[in-house]
Formats: C-alpha cells, structure tokens, sequence
C-alpha cells in the first residue's frame, strides 16, 4: 500500500514569513481536491497532516481510505523548534496534543502511551530553525520514526536523514510536504504486503516502509514559493501592490538553498562522522538500552 505522509492544506494555517505572515497561507489546497489528486497519483491510503489543525477530517472523514494525522509544531527542552509528525490519530488525540504540544517530555510521553506512530520531520532541515545536539538525544531516546524522504528539502538532508535512522535503528516514513497541489503524491511511503491502514501503520513502527519520489530543489521551492504567491493574490487581491517584492523570489529560494546545505553538513558532521560523541555515547547507547526508549 502507498501514501503520501506529509501533505498539507488550507487549514495548515497562516506562514511563518515576517511580513507575509498575516495575508499568505501555508498552503491553499482544498482538502477534497487534496484527496481527488493523491488517489490519481495511485496512493492507496490517504492522510492529511497540516500544522496544529485537523480541521480536514471534517470534510474528509466519509472516505473509508482516508485516516486522520497531523504536524505538531512543538518545543524542545533546549528551546528548539520542532515538527513532529503523528499520525491516525483521534479528535481526543489532537485536543490532549494541543494542551501538552509546548512541553516535549510530556508530549513524547503521551503519544508513547497511545501507542502512536510519530516522527522527527525534516531533521537535517533548517526549517525550524537551529539545532542542539541534546536535541538528538531526544530524537533517539523517544522518537520511533525518523523523516527520511521529504519531498521539499534537498537530496543530501533526505539522505542524511536515512542514514540517522539506519544509524538508530528507526522506522522511516517519507512524503511530499506538499502546499501546493502540484507536489501531491510525487514522494510517498510504500508497505509491502499491508492490506489496509492497520497494518500499513504496523507496518512502519516495524521497519518495512520502503520510500519513494522526489526530493527537493531550488527550481522545486522557487516554483512552489510563486504558486502559493499567486494564490495569495488570487484570494486577496489587494496583496498584488506586493507583486514587486517577487522579483526576489529567485534570489531568497538560492539563499535558502545555501542555508540547508550549509545546515545538514554542520549537523551531519556532529551526529554521524564523528565517533563517539558525548550524546552518542550517553545517549544513543542509553536509547537502545533504556525501557524509557519504549515511549
């Protein structure tokens, strides 16, 4: 079975852009076109996974292929940004995430609890800012699955991001990160042999997701960044007096470019090459031994 784990919509929220955070959505995709484009790129399953929201299911929720997930934006102890995938999850699920979403412990703890599937997303990513190498303690301690094809980011973060897993012994999942509907469904996850959304999800706690599609890059982000612009317009036209500022579209995408690679380099070269480190030591060790890594 295949489905795309990481996709967003409309109801993702407002982005994070200084300035634009206030007139441009995260995403524009209507959920019911979301679930018409996915099942023509031949997903077997369909999810949703905006920022906080589940907003989606109301209008999803009658599809007996589609289950209920969402990305977490929560807080590291070290005050690190995180976005945390966690998926077929229940209304009460996202009302007790919400309340614990600013304290990770507790967080982690819950959904361990629960017994749900959640991932790091984007580990090698700068996407939410910097990181600590505390930070990847954690991830090793109590993450069971590790982001490690995401179809937005480049190549080298996707690959850095297998070899932690393999590194660490955790399952892996992959998707597009689409905001756009032209991304849907082109980087997905595959189970072999899973017959419906049970044992795909089993399947992955497991071990036995094979990965699948595209990663990012510059012409990728460029064109996804004017697409969402054009909506943004589209839905508020007084926002085309900003239509100027776009010129710089090619010149932002280049430099983000630049800040990931320069990111997964510093961060892969702390976590992966250099053996041991302290947290390697005292905690990836301590991950593979303690009961506390079972959460």
């Amino acid at each position: 079975m295949r489905c795309d784990l990481h996709v967003h919509t409309r109801h993702s929220g407002m982005c994070t852009v200084p300035l634009l955070d206030r007139v441009c959505r995260e995403s524009y995709n209507d959920p019911e076109s979301v679930y018409e484009a996915l099942k023509h790129q031949g997903m077997d399953l369909v999810t949703v996974t905006d920022h906080d929201s589940i907003d989606a299911t109301e209008s999803l929720c009658k599809y007996p292929d589609f289950f209920l997930s969402e990305e977490v934006s929560a807080v590291s102890p070290s005050g690190t940004n995180l976005h945390i995938g966690v998926y077929d999850i229940r209304e009460q699920h996202h009302q007790e995430i919400e309340r614990r979403r600013d304290d990770l412990m507790s967080l982690v703890a819950y959904l361990g609890e629960q017994q749900l599937f959640f991932t790091i997303n984007h580990v090698y990513s700068s996407l939410t800012g910097q990181r600590t190498e505390s930070d990847f303690t954690l991830f090793a301690r109590y993450f069971p699955g590790i982001e490690a094809l995401n179809g937005q980011i480049p190549e080298v973060c996707n690959r850095r991001a297998s070899d932690l897993a393999a590194t660490l012994g955790k399952g892996v999942m992959g998707g597009s990160d689409a905001h756009t509907m032209a991304a849907l469904g082109r980087t997905y996850t595959a189970v072999s042999g899973a017959r419906n959304k049970d044992e795909f999800i089993s399947g992955l706690r497991c071990g036995q997701a094979s990965l699948h599609g595209e990663s990012g890059n510059y012409w990728k982000l460029t064109g996804a960044v004017i697409q969402l612009a054009s909506k943004m317009m589209q839905e508020k036209p007084w926002t085309l007096c900003l239509a100027p500022l776009f010129l710089l579209v090619p010149a932002v995408t280049l430099a983000n470019c630049f800040r990931e690679l320069a990111f997964v380099y510093q961060w892969s070269s702390r976590t992966l090459n250099r053996r041991p480190r302290a947290f390697r030591a005292a905690g990836w060790r301590e991950a593979q031994e303690s009961p506390e890594a079972e959460l």
